[in-house]
């Protein structure tokens, strides 16, 4: 009232509008004031008035604002009992991230207890050694609860905001009218859409993973050798590295595999296993053809990945650890055909081999003169070199390029490899 622009405004108290509901005013058409919103176009998804239908909505499909109700608020009822399903997940989870930081206190707690007694031992040297380890889990608990106490915060907040959009939901479905809930219903289920695809951890981000280690050398301190060091080593999937020479070929139906290196956040190595390793191999052109990996976990860091392509093709690799990409994942896999094994022998020319016989080809291509059909030394077609009857190849440790020439009978051929 003291305010000079809202001094002749109306005030009333937040009690008195509940009954204020605007269910038995009419609205009219925005784009035609005198006519009232009483119809609903179902391709434009909008209240329209008898002049939009036979104007800008002409051949629309169109009904009456209390036949389609009903559909309309079906559908924010599903995307309601969706959202209300997450609000359950997510207290859920909040339980559990509750549970976790007493977990990780405890859990403190009996490691501060072992340090203790294991730093008994010692005089001078081993109470300051104690007081380090002390102060390294404070740090590390801290670190935990910290990190427990964002995703809480995280989670709270996402709860809170699904609260919201519920709590108006239900008041507009329950107290607003059927052209309130038409309006509104677009900028609803987009809100109710967004909040339900929003991606939330189902776990604490953290675990109670701290251990103590008596037997771990620990350096010097005040001149004494000291043992026992807090391990708490946590995998980075962006440090992992991928080693091995058939990382991206490989051949049908022959075993293929590559080794994974799982380091710290550090850099350093692991050096213990346990880690939750996860590998997909799939076709890129095949949806249905995949390739079952086997991970053998090596127990000092090391993970090697073993497979056998049933199909050649370009292939899609995925590394995850703790279900995020390792260093160079995911890349591309190349499957070549199945090794073709050489059918001939590897000679120095036809005439050696056949003993002199003048039909015995070679799929060098070269010929001999007198009506010898194969090659002989350094005869015009020749390579020059030892090289394979069956497929002309130069270098003995290689793969076939395929069979003879075509004209090339299946006696000649034979006798060939006989020889």
């Amino acid at each position: 009232r003291r305010q000079k622009k809202t001094a002749s405004h109306a005030v009333t108290e937040l009690e008195n509008t509940k009954d204020c509901s605007q269910a038995g005013k009419p609205l009219f058409c925005p784009s035609h004031p005198t006519e009232e919103l009483r119809l609903f176009c179902e391709q434009c998804d909008q209240p329209v008035c008898r002049d939009c239908v036979v104007d800008r909505h002409r051949q629309h499909p169109y009904d009456f604002t209390g036949n389609v109700i009903h559909r309309h608020g079906d559908a924010l009822r599903e995307l309601l009992k969706s959202t209300q399903q997450h609000m359950g997940t997510l207290e859920d989870v909040l339980g559990q991230i509750d549970d976790m930081g007493s977990a990780v206190r405890s859990r403190a707690e009996a490691v501060a207890t072992e340090i203790c007694l294991f730093a008994s031992g010692y005089v001078k040297a081993i109470e300051v050694h104690r007081d380090r380890l002390l102060k390294q889990l404070e740090d590390l608990k801290v670190q935990k609860e910290n990190l427990l106490h964002l995703q809480k915060a995280q989670l709270q907040q996402l709860l809170l905001d699904m609260r919201t959009g519920v709590g108006f939901t239900e008041r507009l479905l329950t107290s607003g009218s059927d052209l309130e809930i038409l309006i509104t219903k677009g900028v609803v289920a987009s809100r109710l859409a967004k909040l339900n695809s929003v991606a939330y951890n189902t776990h604490p981000s953290v675990d109670d993973g701290i251990q103590f280690s008596p037997q771990e050398r620990a350096g010097q301190c005040c001149g004494y050798e000291v043992f026992g060091a807090i391990l708490n080593k946590v995998v980075d999937p962006a440090r992992c590295t991928l080693h091995g020479e058939d990382l991206h070929s490989a051949r049908q139906h022959q075993l293929t595999g590559f080794t994974l290196l799982c380091n710290d956040t550090t850099g350093e190595r692991m050096g213990r296993g346990g880690e939750a390793v996860r590998v997909t191999i799939t076709h890129k052109d095949k949806r249905d053809c995949a390739v079952k990996p086997t991970v053998c976990d090596n127990g000092d860091g090391t993970y090697h990945i073993s497979y056998s392509p049933e199909e050649p093709g370009l292939y899609a690799v995925c590394i995850y650890v703790k279900g995020q990409h390792v260093q160079g994942s995911p890349f591309t896999l190349m499957v070549k055909n199945k090794f073709r094994e050489h059918q001939g022998v590897f000679h120095c020319c036809t005439f050696c081999s056949s003993g002199g016989q003048k039909a015995a080809r070679c799929a060098c291509g070269g010929t001999m003169p007198g009506g010898y059909q194969g090659c002989g030394h350094g005869h015009k077609g020749h390579p020059g070199c030892p090289h394979w009857s069956c497929c002309g190849q130069v270098k003995e440790s290689s793969e076939c390029l395929g069979g003879p020439p075509s004209d090339t009978s299946q006696r000649s051929l034979l006798r060939t490899v006989a020889l």
